[in-house]
């Protein structure tokens, strides 16, 4: 596997039409991969409505559910995702510079 393959993350996001929590949900993991992921993210937003066997697949109960795959080890995310540092604190993404080796920016 090449280092490039290595950092890759590949993140699902499971959401229930354009409920307000399911966009708040979207706008929020967007904006994570965006600023901390930079380019090395696969993110896959799936309504649930829209392709329920996928839902079934994952075993899907609850809506937002963030599903990261990789790197592992794989983590489920359920529930309020409307605070990015939480979800980063979920995500183990630690400062959010951490991801591509910069300093954090708020040393």
């Amino acid at each position: 596997m090449t280092d490039e393959a290595a950092d890759r993350w590949a993140l699902t996001l499971y959401v229930n039409g354009s409920s307000p929590n399911s966009v708040q949900a979207i706008e929020t993991v967007r904006r994570v991969c965006d600023e901390d992921l930079r380019g090395h993210v696969d993110l896959e937003v799936i309504d649930v409505r829209r392709q329920p066997a996928l839902a079934a697949r994952d075993q899907i109960v609850a809506t937002p559910t963030l599903i990261k795959r990789l790197p592992g080890p794989p983590r489920r995310i359920v529930g309020d995702l409307s605070d990015a540092a939480q979800l980063r604190l979920r995500l183990e993404l630690g400062s959010p510079a951490a991801v591509d080796g910069r300093p954090d920016r708020d040393a």
